[in-house]
């Protein structure tokens, strides 16, 4: 399997005023507060990114395809998303999702920045 992190942090610092910083030892993107976190192993033995996700997304998702998402530990009862990275990727799905996060977490005059 190919390293997914490069995938991640290029989707992440590809939208506006986004920066890096690694929290709880692993790689964490920020738009003044997080929205994205990598999890290489970080509470099991598989890889995966937490990310904030619009209302009703976690539940949905998670029903629907418990082998591609979760519920995170922590962060899950607040309605972020886990996504499974040791499974064959579908970039353009990743891609929304991250942008969905930042969209959750980022100022509206940001979030603007991606709808001109």
């Amino acid at each position: 399997m190919t390293d997914p992190l490069p995938l991640v942090r290029a989707l992440c610092m590809g939208l506006p005023e986004v920066t890096e910083k690694v929290s709880h030892g692993e790689p964490t993107w920020f738009v003044r507060k997080v929205f994205v976190m990598y999890a290489d192993h970080h509470h099991d033995d598989r890889v995966a990114f937490w990310c904030a996700a619009p209302p009703g997304a976690q539940e949905a998702l998670v029903a629907a395809r418990p082998d591609r998402f979760f519920r995170p530990s922590y962060v899950g009862g607040r309605g972020w998303l886990g996504v499974w990275l040791d499974v064959d990727l579908d970039r353009d799905e990743v891609a929304e999702i991250v942008t969905d996060a930042y969209r959750e977490i980022a100022p509206k005059k940001l979030v603007a920045l991606l709808d001109t």
